[in-house]
């Protein structure tokens, strides 16, 4: 019977404010969209990380004809600094460091320098004798490049030795600085959500301060008079949360693993079970801030 009493004040609260009630589920849906684009874009990050660090390699590059610096004062290296920089890589002491490496010529970089700058009019400015001979090398664990930097580096005939870690680096701290962005936004938003969720509880409130009164007046407890309140807004806020939850899950099926999966197959992306990760946190996050700043609004509001 009680239960049923505070279903029945549930949905009359709900009726007297349902333009109140819809901007609380569309701030939700809002804000909860953001964290969990921020959560789906933070596992991607880590997918990304785990994907390419795996595939970045060590480039020895070799000096040309045009190069500077002390290693390469006699100009384009020689047979001899090549047979010297590939015994160092095959010596006792890099070995157990190294995967597999590979030499590219003249005329292969050349190549894929065309490849990859195909639309590019510099192509028609390189000739192969500019681009650098490479020793690319891949490690067992990437982590220890440092190891091939330090032994490589002042061998005569080579130019510099790079990890190609530090440019995954640069773009992955651009990608951590957007995830920050859409915490900050959807932080804020929370805010604003919470707010709304409070305040909608106080004008509901009030709206049956009559209905408060003799409930009071009977000797109802606060707790049963605050029950249907904060159910009211834990309803309105689960509609949202469980609409961020589908969105997150849509946005995962139909754009990231439907779109951009297949037109990047060269890269890792999140998967479902990352969304379905992601949703029932947005669902339960939804469902605490509004049952506590519900509680807090009409605990205030019986006070006065």
């Amino acid at each position: 019977m009680r239960f049923a009493l505070i279903l029945g004040e549930v949905g009359t609260g709900l009726r007297r404010n349902v333009s109140m009630v819809v901007s609380v589920v569309l701030v939700t849906f809002i804000s909860l969209t953001f964290v969990g684009a921020a959560g789906l874009m933070q596992f991607q990050i880590n997918s990304m990380k785990t994907f390419w660090y795996d595939k970045a390699q060590v480039a020895i590059y070799l000096c040309t004809a045009t190069s500077g610096g002390d290693n390469c004062a006699g100009g384009e290296a020689t047979a001899d600094q090549k047979a010297a920089v590939q015994a160092q890589l095959d010596s006792p002491t890099l070995q157990p460091f190294i995967q597999q490496y590979y030499f590219e010529d003249h005329e292969q970089a050349y190549e894929n320098f065309k490849q990859q700058f195909a639309d590019n009019p510099v192509t028609a400015y390189v000739t192969p004798d500019l681009l650098n001979e490479t020793f690319w090398v891949n490690l067992k664990d990437p982590q220890q490049s440092d190891v091939l930097v330090e032994s490589l580096s002042g061998l005569a005939g080579v130019d510099s030795v790079t990890d190609q870690r530090s440019y995954l680096e640069q773009i992955f701290a651009i990608l951590n600085i957007a995830s920050v962005t859409a915490i900050g936004i959807a932080a804020l938003m929370l805010v604003a959500a919470v707010l709304l969720i409070a305040t909608t509880i106080r004008l509901s409130a009030f709206s049956r301060r009559r209905e408060l009164g003799i409930m009071r007046l009977v000797g109802a407890s606060n707790r049963f008079i605050q029950t249907p309140f904060i159910l009211e807004g834990v309803i309105a806020s689960l509609i949202g949360s469980v609409l961020a939850g589908a969105a997150m899950v849509a946005i995962v099926k139909f754009f990231v693993q439907d779109q951009l999966a297949k037109a990047l197959p060269f890269t890792s992306f999140v998967g479902l079970d990352a969304a379905f990760i992601v949703a029932p946190c947005l669902i339960v996050l939804g469902a605490i801030l509004a049952a506590l700043s519900a509680k807090v609004a009409i605990t205030r509001y019986l006070k006065v």
